[in-house]
């Protein structure tokens, strides 16, 4: 027998997470990672978060630096920088992960399923064979097979070389 292991979920699925003061997706201070608030990425422009509340390990978001709530809101550049950083980050996921595919996409305000909906953000999620099982299906609850901070170890070395490729936007 397997043993499901995903402990840092419990206080999320019993409703007790500590609620974020601030926006997630400005998480504080400049540095551009952070391993305590699973921040892999940030320039000038994008932020990437490894999902603390993940459907899967590897799931990301891929959010504009500036504080805005939909693509709309976007300059011309931003909109680039955040295409260009989705298409990256969905690399990364890609060599580092190896999934068989992956969901990418983005819900606009609370009734289109945003859970943090005057910040937009993009989910990058990566998808295995066989990823979900019936826990899903009878208790509402997903398996999720590593360790948070182990897979930001993981994807972390890649997005600090982003930042040290010519280029970047530091």
């Amino acid at each position: 027998m397997k043993t499901l292991w995903a402990p840092w979920r419990m206080e999320h699925v019993l409703g007790k997470a500590a609620k974020v003061t601030g926006c997630l997706f400005e998480p504080p201070g400049s540095q551009p990672f952070a391993r305590e608030t699973l921040l892999l990425y940030r320039d000038t422009q994008t932020v990437v978060l490894l999902n603390r509340f993940p459907y899967t390990n590897g799931h990301l978001l891929v959010a504009p630096l500036r504080h805005l709530a939909c693509i709309s809101d976007m300059d011309q550049e931003e909109g680039a920088a955040v295409m260009q950083m989705l298409a990256a980050a969905t690399r990364i996921v890609r060599e580092c992960l190896r999934p068989d595919g992956l969901n990418v996409g983005c819900n606009l305000g609370e009734a289109a399923g945003a859970g943090i909906a005057d910040h937009l953000h993009f989910h990058i999620v990566p998808r295995w064979e066989g990823d979900h099982n019936f826990m899903t299906v009878l208790a509402e609850i997903r398996s999720v097979p590593e360790h948070l901070l182990t897979t930001y170890d993981r994807l972390l070395p890649a997005f600090q070389e982003l930042l040290n490729r010519p280029g970047s936007k530091q």
